[in-house]
Order: structure tokens, then sequence, then C-alpha cells
């Protein structure tokens, strides 16, 4: 028996399995992921913290099943998108890698989009651009920014430090790569005092990278000479082991953030949404700021502890609801699609003294489900037709509640895939691919996919989540001026300090009795 190496370079963990000729699972590996280091508008991680995590989770893999590790027949690794790893010459780190929640380089933005003029790039230029990112290092860090030889996404880190080589994908690097169309004799880059060399060689997923080097560190050593294969982020992979990377269907990853799309046969535009080629097929949408981490987030307020989709939430969602729904803006974090605005914040509207936990869970959940039917409703209105069926993937879809609720608000079936972590079985689809075993990604989806559980949307409440739906609307439109405002003051010298604790004795004290 023979297997491949599929791995996920996931926001808060790193997932390690080796998966069969049919798809199956046959031994995993999870390590928590480094942690980034924090502030207000700031979110990075020393890549090297990376590398030690995929040898931690190599190192369990070959312990727990040395007869398979030596087995591996190639490697394929999908991760986290926008987050940039910066190189030198030497291909070391020139600084910590920005994660796709750091959002500095808001008004840097603002003035690359008025130095790149006519440039089509120029309207997708926000604070989550690596070209906005580029142009922050320029003005902030002169010094990182001139030794700077190559941007990298994690996963390619890592098959650097495995291979030796550099390289990407075209649907990982789509927004650096469409920097380097020329308009008028200059590309982006050009006009924003930078060089199209930063670019690394694109590479097709299941295309080669480059061998496993000799001499790398225990249990590495085992698997000199294994093909690596140049996979591509998360959410390509993810829709490729759920089957949906075909025209007509629909994907949503809901892991710690959510990702949703539609994918059609031809390139289409929509407002606020990314369009990427996918090798064959355009997929139409984006990833968001919010999905899981939020249910983390109102378990905490809570007070509860546990998996964001596993039994502490499944004990509020079995309690009372109150006849009044509340609404609830899911933007803890800003938001990418479809607003790409890092100062909206979230917001509970229609509380009253009734409303109980259930209520907030519930709401929670919801909220999430109404920014992904915007974004739905944005991409079938500009490929002309509604979704086949939405494939859901991810953490979220082992919770049948918010399946359902999923299927009801967007008005779409909703079909879980047997595979527990698509994102995998996609690496898995890739790095078979590169071994010859599939001629085409096609042909891989159609022997490995298999659906589990489909949900249709109830027709009763669809129509109240319809009227619930049209309040989140003109929720979010009425306090986005206010997130901004209050975003303003977190940046300026309106922020409130705490309160100082009163003193425990003194006249002071007998002042506060």
């Amino acid at each position: 028996m023979t297997v491949v190496l599929a791995c996920d370079l996931g926001g808060t963990s790193f997932r390690a399995v080796l998966v069969d000729q049919d798809g199956a699972a046959l031994a995993e590996s999870v390590v928590p992921g480094p942690v980034p280091v924090e502030t207000l508008d700031r979110s990075e991680i020393d890549p090297a913290a990376w590398w030690s995590t995929f040898l931690a989770a190599a190192t369990r893999l070959a312990e727990d099943r040395p007869d398979l590790f030596g087995k591996i027949r190639g490697i394929a690794i999908c991760g986290v998108t926008r987050t940039q790893v910066y190189l030198g010459q030497d291909d070391r780190s020139l600084r910590p890698a920005m994660t796709w929640k750091d959002t500095r380089a808001e008004a840097a933005a603002a003035r690359l989009r008025e130095r790149l003029g006519d440039h089509p790039e120029a309207p997708r230029v926000n604070a989550f651009h690596p070209l906005a990112r580029l142009a922050w290092l320029g003005e902030e860090e002169p010094e990182t920014a001139r030794a700077l030889a190559c941007v990298l996404e994690p996963k390619d880190y890592l098959n650097l430090r495995l291979t030796g080589r550099r390289a990407g994908d075209p649907v990982s690097m789509a927004r650096l790569a469409a920097c380097a169309q020329v308009v008028d004799g200059r590309d982006a880059f050009a006009r924003a005092g930078l060089g199209a060399a930063l670019l690394p060689p694109q590479r097709e997923p299941h295309e080669p990278v480059g061998i496993v080097l000799p001499g790398l560190p225990e249990p590495l050593d085992r698997i000199a000479g294994v093909p690596v294969v140049c996979c591509s982020n998360d959410t390509w992979a993810a829709a490729a082991g759920l089957g949906a990377l075909r025209d007509g269907y629909a994907y949503n990853i809901s892991g710690t953030t959510e990702v949703l799309g539609m994918v059609g046969s031809e390139p289409v535009e929509a407002d606020g949404l990314l369009t990427v080629d996918w090798g064959g097929v355009w997929q139409v949408g984006g990833p968001s700021q919010n999905g899981a981490d939020t249910v983390s987030w109102l378990l905490s307020l809570l007070g509860r502890t546990g998996d964001p989709v596993g039994p502490a939430t499944a004990a509020l969602l079995d309690g009372d609801r109150d006849p009044q729904p509340l609404v609830f803006l899911p933007y803890l974090q800003g938001e990418r699609v479809p607003y790409w605005n890092p100062a909206l914040r979230g917001a509970f509207v229609g509380l009253n003294r009734r409303h109980g936990p259930a209520d907030l869970a519930y709401a929670v959940l919801e909220g999430v489900a109404f920014a992904n039917r915007l974004v739905l409703e944005r991409a079938e209105a500009a490929l002309g037709r509604p979704a086949v069926e939405i494939r859901f993937g991810g953490g979220a879809a082992a919770n049948p509640v918010w399946c359902r609720i999923k299927a009801d608000v967007c008005g779409r079936p909703v079909v879980v895939g047997e595979a527990r972590e698509p994102g995998v079985l996609g690496a898995a689809l890739v790095a078979w691919m590169g071994t010859g075993r599939f001629g085409s990604l096609a042909e891989a989806q159609e022997r490995l996919v298999r659906p589990a559980r489909r949900f249709e949307p109830d027709p009763a409440r669809r129509a109240a989540y319809d009227g619930l739906y049209t309040i989140f609307r003109r929720a979010e439109a009425a306090l986005a001026p206010i997130s901004a405002d209050l975003a303003a003051l977190a940046r300026g010298s309106g922020a409130l300090p705490g309160m100082p604790a009163p003193a425990t004795s003194g006249p002071e004290a007998r002042a506060h009795a």
C-alpha cells in the first residue's frame, strides 16, 4: 500500500494526513498552529514557526505509523492565503509574515490606488491586498523593502524548506500576479515603485515543485527524494475536496472564518467579490473575516468553553428561544468580501429582557448565514443563474443546525461531504494527480469525493428568514457609519481609559463608600 502526505496549514492548526489511493485517511496528526502577535491592526507570525509545526506533525505521523510513513509517494500542502512571507536573496525571512487579519496597510492602500491610476487592479487594492502591504513596507520599513527578493504564501514557504525551490500557484497568487499586467507600458509593480521579480515562478496545482532534499531533520530524512507537488490555498483545496470545482456549484468552507463562492465557466465581475481563474473554471466569491471564530467569541463571552461547533454550542441551541428574534452583525474583525472594510464592527440588534443564551447563539449562526447569502446573491446575479447546490465543508459542517440554517437562509440545498476535512482531501487529490494516478482534477473529484448528507431548504423557514434578512441589511447600512466612528476613536485620542481602582483605606476609600 502506498500513500500521499496531504497537509492543511490552517489559521489555528496544522493538519497532516496519510491518504490512500481511495481517498481514505489512514493516519492523522493535528498540531496547534503558531499564535500570531496581534495588536489593534497588526497580526504577524514568524514563518519559522510554521516549519516547526510541520516538523512536529510529521514526527507524530512517523511515530504513530512508521509502516506508512516510509511509503509516502507524494506531498501536497494547502494553506491560508492573504498572508505573505517576505524573503531575501538567501531565502531567509526578512520579517514576520503579515497574516490575513493585518490591516495596517489601509492608509497605504488609499495612496497606492492613486498611483495605480487606470490599472485594472487598482479598484481591488485594499488593506488586505498584497501590493498594498508591499507599499506599506516601503513606507514603514524601507530597509526591509530594499532587501526583499520574493513574496511567498505560507504553504509555499514550507515547500521551499522541503525542496529548496521557490514556487507559487496562480490561484493563491492571483492578486499579486494581476499586478504584472502591463497597461500603457507600465505594470502595477512599477507604478508602486516595486519590481515584478518579487513574484515566484508559477506552478499549476498538481505540477511538481521539486523533491524532498536530503539532510533534512528527522523524520523527513526518511522521505528524501519524494516529489513535492504544488497545491493551492485552503479554499481551492477544500472546494476540490467537496467536489465543487465544477460549473454551477457553490461552495462554503466554514472554519475559523467563512469562505463562500460560486463556480462558473466564464469570468464575470460582481461588486465586492473576487473573480479568480481556478483552472478551467472561475470562482466568484471570496473570504470573510468571521465564522466559527465568532461562535468561539460567544462561548467565551458567556463563560463557556469547548469546540465552537461541538457540545457547548449544541447546549446553547437546545435552550428556549424568544418569539422576537435578534439580528447579529458578525463583523467582529471588520470584513473582507463583499465590503473589504476593516472598520466594520459587530452588533446585537433588538435585545430585550427575555433574551438569553439560546437567542444569542441562534442570532450568531444566522448572522453568519446572512453574510453568506449576500455573497451568494451577488455571485448568482453576476453568473445569471442560481447555484445548483452549496457544497459545505469545514468544522461548522458537522453541526446539523448550522447546515439547516444555511439552507433555509440561502434557499439552496446544502450538501456535506463524507470527508471530515475537505481541504486535506483536496490536497490528497492534487498529490495523487502529481503521481499520475488521475489524469485530471475532474476525474479525481469523481473518483474520490462522496457526498454524505443533504439539507433541503424549508419553504416556511425560508419565508421567515427573508423578512429577517431584510432587517439585517437595514441594520448593516444604519450601523456602518457608527462602526467607522468607533474604530476611529480607538485609533485616536478618544479611546476611554480604564477606571482607576478605588483605594482600600484612607479618605479616598471613605469617599467611595
